[in-house]
């Protein structure tokens, strides 16, 4: 019998350059015409068969196998190779080219949070939310009731006050047979609770959806020695599935990198299923920011640039009152938050119309306007002047 993989500990850094990912192809199914790659996967001979093939072709090349993961929504099985000594990424993916039921192999990227240092500062008393986008007045229309929001980052604190009940799944795929969770880390905490902190519970601050549920799914790992976060194509590409085909409307991704091709082809899948992907802008390198770049995909930044993508958001992500973990408050930076406001956002406007359309202010800076992208989905309301949301009676004078 074929041992089963063991559980892999997270790539970290330097050991990234020495992987890859071998994507070997789930044969179509045939044996019931209602089938698809999801069951066919699940029969224990073809499991057994892949897991086969991807040995023999390990000690081929003289590759050790590390663990694999089924994306059965591109029709294939994502393997972990780790390289030998002199053995270079390049020369691993041309062999592997080469190699029967091979669909394609790529080097394991690495990814990374875009937060910046925050101040060590008490809790602000106004989030930038309410004071640029009046969430309160938001929350009139919609709250995010019943919308999913898959946040896929590092472990969030699904016990802190502000966000215990918001979420409807957990998944750690980083250490997913780890004999108990390790401490919540701080960067997805605080961007889980941008997008969905509990509202009028008398503490910490409001999320910008608060009725939505979350996916907290776990694919990065924060340094141990920095704050710094880092996730790979692996850890991704796991996660993606999962929310797929959990049904997530919104996926987060407060993240960059390089091109990716198995991300890339998740991406697209999720958009063809009409999923919104909102993705953190690279200030030091738009251009490259991976997967912001990506058609489609709804790239955010905090602050508008010379260089930043020509598509992307302007919105909140200095000085951010939001979750920590521990049970408490502090301030964030960076494009990594605001995408999640603009993850909360689109919840907002999911529950409304089930769209993802996103209005400008009228300047020349692509900066939001959070109430004409609410308002002119319910009757009866307009922006003033102050962008604040209004009722079209109380405009008039009329009560």
């Amino acid at each position: 019998m074929t041992p089963a993989l063991v559980d892999a500990e997270p790539v970290r850094a330097e050991n990234a350059p020495r992987q890859v990912l071998v994507m070997i192809r789930i044969a179509p199914p045939h044996r019931k015409a209602t089938a698809d790659y999801a069951t066919s996967y699940g029969d224990g001979e073809d499991q057994v068969a892949r897991r086969r093939r991807a040995k023999e072709i390990a000690a081929r090349n003289g590759f050790d196998l590390q663990d694999n993961w089924p994306m059965p929504l591109l029709g294939v099985d994502c393997f972990v190779m780790t390289l030998p000594a002199g053995t270079t990424v390049d020369h691993a993916i041309q062999v592997l080219s080469h190699e029967a039921n091979v669909a394609w192999a790529q080097p394991m990227e690495e990814f990374n949070g875009l937060a910046l240092e925050g101040r060590r500062d008490p809790l602000l008393d106004a989030q930038p939310a309410q004071t640029a986008w009046h969430i309160s007045d938001l929350h009139k229309l919609a709250t995010g009731r019943g919308v999913s929001v898959a946040v896929i980052d590092s472990r969030i604190d699904t016990s802190h006050p502000d966000l215990a009940g918001q979420f409807s799944h957990v998944r750690d795929f980083v250490t997913p047979h780890a004999a108990q969770p390790g401490p919540a880390e701080r960067h997805g905490t605080a961007v889980a609770g941008i997008i969905a902190a509990r509202a009028d519970n008398g503490i910490g601050v409001a999320g910008l959806a608060p009725e939505s549920r979350l996916m907290a799914l776990r694919a990065c790992w924060q340094s141990p020695a920095t704050p710094a976060t880092t996730c790979n194509s692996f850890t991704l590409g796991q996660a993606l599935e999962f929310a797929i085909e959990q049904g997530a409307q919104i996926i987060n991704l407060s993240i960059s990198g390089p091109p990716d091709r198995l991300l890339a082809n998740l991406v697209q899948v999720a958009q063809h299923r009409h999923i919104a992907i909102v993705a953190a802008v690279d200030p030091h390198n738009p251009a490259a920011s991976f997967p912001a770049s990506l058609a489609g995909v709804i790239s955010v930044t905090a602050d508008a640039h010379s260089g930043m993508l020509a598509t992307s958001y302007v919105a909140p992500g200095r000085d951010v009152p939001t979750t920590v973990p521990g049970g408490g408050w502090g301030l964030v930076n960076g494009s990594s938050f605001s995408a999640a406001h603009v993850s909360g956002l689109l919840a907002l406007v999911r529950q409304r119309s089930g769209s993802a359309q996103i209005a400008l202010a009228h300047n020349d800076q692509r900066e939001i306007n959070a109430c004409l992208t609410l308002a002119h989905l319910a009757v009866g309301y307009r922006c003033g002047t102050d962008n604040r949301l209004a009722l079209v009676a109380q405009a008039h004078g009329n009560n």
